[in-house]
């Protein structure tokens, strides 16, 4: 007799473990509904809600930054217990409920116009850039619009109007600094170069202005006179409701009016709700999908490198069909069917996923299924408790949202907790170049936090621009906001393959840019990202909307810095961090992330302009301090990659021999 071994054959689809399939699906329609919300969801803060510009963006920053930070608990649970199947399973129902309860959105906020001529509540029809402003004044129907004059002081007399352009009676006359100045300022240091000028042309005559103080002075008539610019937004009914150019039936000086805003608590509590439960579902299901595509793979099959792609390709196809498809749908025909349709996309990935169990030939079964029927009180069994976990996770997300001020700073202490024990274990337990490449780890989870901070503006401040400020006119079409959103993904589509063709044929050539440099270049990238949409804002008048094709430039230089950056983040963590410490790290790198995307809705904040009825009062000042604001963020992503780049030699010395064999790596830890 001869013993015989009969193998089965690998089930695949187009050369790949079939499980691959279902993963990719699962991704695909979870980022579909992600990212579909995404799109609507400061718009939705902003004109349904009638939340202030720097509320709305507070709350967007806190609820990124939560869906990262919240992934560490799905993550441990299902190692420890769960299993990859059965988180993933769960994240996908509280997903479920927390995108359709997005669609219940009551009958928005109510705004109130307090004018000396008596109260008017406002009525708003359409929305995005398509949104319009209505009261019922003298029995008829009027569109509410905000008319800004600006003017210029000599002391107490107001000079005249000026123009949005800057012409009229006199004329303001500013050189800027270079680049090089700009960014010397922004670091504190000094430059050679000339210091900005301000001019101010009054009746043909050229008066310098000075600052002393803290004022703008302006000699004239053998005295200095304090010179300020102001202006006044005032409040106009127009004559006729489906006219913009309309003469105005009333109007109200700026200061004499003023509003008031009333939410239904109901659905404001529902909207806190439904972001909570978006939260802990992604933190189950998201970091647990990646870990069934890495087990779909024997150790070492070559065929991994490219299933990851595949799944990745995924992730991307869901964003780009999300934000045309739920976002048109938003936009056009009300927030309930976008978010709706963003719920249905949950759905359909909730049912491939579970009826394409038998395709992941278990991989992704509990550890030890025992362990789950353990009771640990009562009837409560072990998978009750992970179960029950998740109810600790959305209450404590919807305090954190509510008080979503104080996010940042939590993310802040918990990630220099976690820097102080990280680089005290690499002192105290650690040696040689296992100590070495652990700093490199830390400082990799760190340098992305400002990237995180300056990319994440995409779902806030870049959102409100767009709408705001921006010609969206495209062949005819005023294109919907949200829908510049997919611009990312579509990018990733067109840059990526040639990006890493780009890195095969450097390295052939020995001159691939290490890890560190690369980081460098990604945060580089993402600040220059903000000067090039400065420099078209500035290209056209204080009230003239911005071309769209800088809004392409943008997230064109964001993709192709997220493309130096994104994807080889995490590979560095796992390659670099000790082996008994690969969970930590991982932690780490969500912590550090939920700290950059809080950041980041603290910078938009600052960008916020006054608004009524979810739309700017004053356009021109609004601007003006989104090119403030863009500026500065731009010049200090800049410094921060140019800073990296100088670092980056030592950070690669940190990561020598990173790919050295395991047992090496084992035998110099154990040297600790």
């Amino acid at each position: 007799m001869t013993d015989m071994t009969t193998t089965v054959p690998e089930k695949s689809f187009l050369g790949h473990p079939r499980g691959l399939v279902i993963c990719f699906l699962t991704e695909m329609w979870e980022r579909f509904s992600f990212y579909g919300m995404r799109g609507l969801l400061l718009l939705y803060l902003t004109q349904h809600f009638l939340f202030s510009d720097e509320r709305s963006n507070v709350i967007y920053g806190a609820y990124i930054a939560l869906v990262y930070i919240m992934s560490i608990v799905g993550g441990v649970l299902s190692d420890k217990y769960l299993g990859q199947g059965k988180a993933v399973t769960f994240g996908a129902i509280l997903l479920v409920l927390g995108h359709f309860g997005m669609a219940f959105e009551g009958e928005g906020s109510r705004e109130t116009l307090i004018t000396p001529a008596g109260e008017f509540e406002i009525v708003a029809e359409g929305r995005d850039n398509r949104r319009q402003l209505f009261v019922e004044y003298e029995g008829e129907t009027r569109r509410v619009v905000f008319e800004t004059t600006n003017f210029a002081t000599l002391g107490e007399a107001r000079i005249a109007p000026i123009t949005d352009e800057g012409t009229g009676d006199y004329v303001i006359e500013r050189e800027t600094r270079g680049l090089v100045q700009n960014i010397c300022a922004v670091a504190g240091l000094a430059c050679a170069g000339p210091e900005p000028t301000t001019t101010l042309v009054l009746n043909g005559e050229r008066l310098p202005v000075t600052e002393s103080g803290g004022k703008m002075l302006v000699a004239q008539n053998g005295q200095e006179l304090p010179f300020e610019e102001s202006s006044e937004t005032d409040l106009l009914f127009l004559s006729d409701a489906t006219a913009a150019d309309t003469a105005a039936v009333a109007t109200f000086p700026d200061g004499s009016y003023k509003t008031e805003v009333e939410r239904q608590a109901l659905y404001v509590n529902i909207l806190y709700l439904s972001l909570a439960l978006i939260i802990t579902g992604v933190g189950f299901l998201k970091p647990n999908v990646s870990t069934i595509v890495g087990d779909l793979y024997p150790e070492g099959d070559p065929r991994r490198d490219g299933g990851f792609t595949l799944f990745y390709m995924g992730i991307n196809l869901g964003s780009f069909l999300a934000t045309f498809s739920c976002g048109i749908l938003g936009v056009l025909y009300g927030w309930a069917w976008g978010f709706g349709l963003a719920g249905v996309g949950m759905l359909l990935g909730l049912l491939v996923f579970r009826f394409g169990q038998g395709w992941l030939d278990g991989k992704a079964a509990p550890p030890d299924p025992e362990k789950l029927k353990q009771r640990v009180f009562g009837p409560v069994t072990v998978e009750m408790a992970c179960y029950g976990s998740a109810l600790l996770v959305i209450l404590v997300s919807i305090s954190l949202l509510i008080y979503a001020e104080i996010v940042g700073t939590l993310a802040m202490i918990v990630g220099i907790a976690m820097f102080i024990y990280m680089i005290g274990y690499s002192i105290l337990r650690l040696k040689g170049a296992a100590r070495t490449r652990m700093w490199a780890a830390v400082y990799f989870a760190i340098a992305q936090i400002p990237f995180w901070s300056l990319f994440e503006q995409a779902g806030s401040s870049l959102t409100l621009v767009t709408s705001r400020l921006v010609d969206t006119n495209i062949f005819g079409w005023s294109v919907p906001t949200p829908v510049f959103q997919s611009l990312n993904a579509g990018f990733i589509f067109l840059f990526a393959p040639a990006v890493a063709w780009l890195w095969v044929w450097l390295a052939k050539h020995k001159w691939e840019p290490s890890t560190p440099v690369k980081f460098a270049i990604g945060v580089f990238g993402a600040g220059l990202g903000y000067l090039v949409l400065v420099g078209g804002m500035s290209s056209v008048g204080a009230a003239a909307l911005t071309p769209v094709i800088f809004i392409f430039a943008i997230y064109w230089i964001h993709t192709m810095a997220e493309l130096m950056l994104s994807p080889v983040g995490l590979s560095a963590m796992t390659k670099l961090a000790p082996a008994s410490l690969v969970g930590l790290f991982m932690a780490a790198w969500f912590v550090y992330s939920g700290l950059g995307n809080a950041l980041s809705g603290v910078i938009a904040s600052a960008a916020g302009a006054e608004t009524v009825g979810g739309q700017i009062v004053d356009l021109a000042g609004a601007k003006a301090n989104y090119i403030q604001v863009f500026s500065s963020i731009g010049y200090i992503g800049m410094i921060i990659g140019f800073l990296m780049l100088l670092v980056a030699p030592l950070v690669k010395r940190w990561m020598a021999n990173v790919d050295a064999p395991e047992a090496a790596l084992k035998a110099d830890a154990a040297s600790g």
